[in-house]
């Protein structure tokens, strides 16, 4: 019961996230033409995201209102979902620079995402945490992770993973943390790349109980072979997960520490 309560609450934190950043309060714009580029853009965000006649109505309304940073990430969207990255990086640039308490976070972890930009992606994301240096930074884009979190993850593939683990346990160990759907695997990977096996089966266990998968199973198997222990059962175990589709997922990329059935066949 206490693992289903943390995935409800995990899903209603990432529903509401999602829906602030989705809606806009067009009252609240400073004259009459700004809010009818709002308007224009809740219309289309909703609707029309990704068409010809979304992208011209963006257009019509940034001539509207050139400062409403909405309308630059929301027409960037289609360029990076199409592999367009220099144009997307022109939009959400300005974006982040009409309003970089809103964007950073958002540009930091697209650039970790879908381009792998893992300096980049840090110095967006730290540039975020000195606009909130004591509190909460937001979700990444798909949900699965808080952007502390995600910029562990951008270190530990610098090869900076003590500083990886320090970044993951000091927000693990905040009482307002919410823990993520692969927190405790990605400490766990991070723990056994710098061989601490047993802090390492420490975070899978952890892992198991809030969320197990097929790459958490792999890794607590290979801790068992690397102990001369029995891990037959658990490669099994794991080839079965992933053959029930038991595996991290994204839409659009692949995880951080993803593993592939070959992997766990050769182990």
């Amino acid at each position: 019961m206490e693992k289903f309560q943390k995935y409800y609450l995990s899903l209603l934190v990432l529903v509401i996230y999602s829906n602030l950043q989705a809606q806009v309060n067009c009252n609240t714009m400073q004259n009459d033409n700004c809010k009818k580029a709002c308007e224009m853009y809740n219309y289309w965000e909703e609707y029309g995201q990704g068409t010809q006649e979304s992208q011209e109505g963006f257009d019509e309304a940034i001539k509207l209102c050139p400062t409403f940073s909405n309308l630059y990430k929301e027409k960037a969207v289609p360029y990076l979902k199409n592999g367009d990255f220099i144009s997307w990086k022109i939009l959400i640039d300005k974006a982040v620079n009409l309003d970089p308490k809103m964007n950073l976070g958002y540009r930091g972890w697209c650039k970790y995402q879908f381009l792998r930009d893992y300096k980049g992606a840090i110095e967006d994301i730290e540039a975020l945490e000195k606009l909130y240096p004591n509190g909460y930074l937001g979700y990444s884009q798909n949900g699965d992770y808080e952007l502390h979190i995600a910029k562990a993850i951008c270190y530990s593939a610098l090869g900076q993973r003590e500083k990886a683990v320090s970044i993951i346990e000091n927000r693990l160990a905040k009482k307002d943390h919410t823990v993520g759907f692969y927190d405790y695997y990605q400490l766990g990977v991070t723990y056994f790349e710098l061989g601490k096996y047993d802090k390492a089966l420490e975070n899978f266990e952890k892992q198991s109980k809030q969320n197990d998968f097929a790459e958490n199973i792999y890794y607590k198997s290979k801790v068992s072979k690397i102990r001369n222990k029995d891990y037959l059962d658990l490669k099994k175990l794991a080839l079965k997960s992933y053959d029930e589709g038991k595996t991290m997922k994204d839409g659009y990329t692949h995880h951080f520490n993803k593993v592939y059935r070959a992997q766990i066949e050769e182990l």
